[in-house]
């Protein structure tokens, strides 16, 4: 299924050949470009700024859930797309039309002037023009990649920052040691502004938030969350509450929820306890361990088979999808794992795999479609066979990945496709 171009298309390749980079960190070029169109920044409503290397667009989908379940309009912005650039512009509630958005975004290309500006950067200038233009009771905002030199990462007085799980991942820009990745995140901490600091599993990374908000006099704001048998329990000075599951899939959602709901603490917004537990319940994500259950693909399997879509990419991801696998083998009875995989060149397919090789029958890999900077299907199938995957092999596409794996198997799987957000979009794309 082929998506439809739209009138913002060809600005946004446009936009795309200003800077000879895809990625260049700086600050300069988004003050500049705010400037010539009057600083929008500063004429938002409430920001709460997320930035993290796992779960940030979760937090936000939580966090939007349950203020828009206590009627607030709520503006929202994240990336990367799954299908099209407009999912990164959400405007009280609603995706940003195709004609706002062509019209922002060669407003925009005119303040520019043709000056070098990347991609990320003129197009985060455009949200945040919508976003001081239409009213609305908050702004969820999630980082690119990073923090300190994100382009998002000019708005002077958020009314709450977070930072979610801290993960290796765009090591060639943000550093190859744990403390180094912390240290960019926490470059969105701000004097005098609640801090919001999701666990971490590496204490390094821990020590390096808690240093950084401390040295900046940014004060952390203590909240925890336990697991129960019904859902879990959240605790804060403020709320005390026993709550169902996440309407998300595994248990590290519980944690980002537990983020989302300590941020609602530092809003200068109403959300009563009735308006949280709905929000935590209906709150939906794409391609976060979601299962497909309608289209071509998931009618494509046997029956009994379950079809799964995960966009993670690093350490960190695999780990918590590795979780979910053993927590549904704890449930039983446990149906076998089975994987599509795909992933960039730049990430580390080996990292990934490794926690879920204890539980993965067979793989079949794809390059993504449409990206020259996929892994190819060859070298995916001989990484997992380094992490100790004897069965291995790459596969044309993702239809014929799934047609050999049920080829293959002798009974019903559960088969999860995984590797990489835009594999997870042509998937969507491709299912319709």
């Amino acid at each position: 299924m082929a998506v439809s171009e739209s009138r913002a298309d060809p600005v946004l390749e446009r936009l795309k050949g200003l800077h000879p980079k895809v990625i260049d960190l700086s600050l300069d070029r988004v003050h500049r470009l705010l400037a010539a169109l009057g600083h929008p920044e500063r004429r938002l409503p409430p920001v709460l700024h997320v930035a993290g290397t796992n779960g940030k667009g979760s937090t936000l989908a939580f966090a939007r859930a349950m203020l828009e379940a206590a009627g607030h309009r709520v503006h929202v912005y994240t990336s990367p797309h799954l299908v099209r650039f407009h999912e990164r512009i959400r405007l009280a509630g609603k995706l940003i039309t195709d004609e706002h958005l062509a019209a922002l975004l060669e407003e925009c290309e005119t303040a520019n002037g043709g000056g070098p500006i990347t991609f990320f950067e003129v197009t985060t200038v455009a949200a945040f023009l919508a976003f001081a233009r239409e009213p609305a009771d908050a702004v969820l905002l999630e980082t690119g990649l990073g923090g300190r030199l994100d382009a998002t990462n000019v708005v002077d007085r958020p009314a709450v920052t977070a930072i979610t799980r801290i993960s290796y991942d765009h090591r060639q820009f943000l550093g190859d040691t744990i403390e180094a990745i912390a240290g960019e995140k926490a470059g969105i901490l701000k004097p005098g502004v609640p801090a919001v600091l999701a666990p971490q599993p590496d204490g390094a990374a821990a020590r390096v938030l808690a240093g950084r908000a401390a040295a900046i006099g940014a004060p952390v704001h203590p909240w925890s969350v336990e697991p129960t048998a019904s859902g879990f329990r959240f605790e804060s000075p403020r709320r005390c509450l026993d709550l169902p599951r996440p309407g998300l899939t595994g248990a590290h959602q519980i944690v980002n929820a537990g983020v989302a709901l300590a941020c609602l603490d530092h809003l200068p917004l109403a959300v009563d306890d009735a308006a949280v537990a709905r929000g935590l319940a209906g709150a939906e994500w794409p391609a976060r361990l979601q299962r497909l259950t309608r289209g071509p693909l998931p009618q494509a399997v046997p029956p009994g088979w379950e079809l799964w879509l995960d966009g993670g990419h690093n350490d960190s991801a695999g780990e918590v999808l590795a979780a979910q696998v053993a927590a549904w083998a704890r449930q039983g009875p446990a149906l076998p794992l089975d994987l599509v995989f795909g992933m960039l060149a730049s990430k580390e397919p080996q990292e990934f795999l490794a926690p879920l090789t204890p539980f993965v029958r067979r793989v079949r890999t794809v390059a993504i479609p449409g990206e020259e900077a996929s892994l190819g299907a060859a070298d995916a199938a001989a990484a997992a066979r380094a992490c100790g995957i004897a069965d291995a092999e790459p596969a044309v596409d993702v239809e014929s990945a799934l047609g050999a794996l049920t080829a293959a198997a002798d009974g019903p799987s559960r088969a999860l496709i995984c590797g990489s957000l835009y594999l997870a979009g042509s998937v969507l794309v491709e299912n319709g």
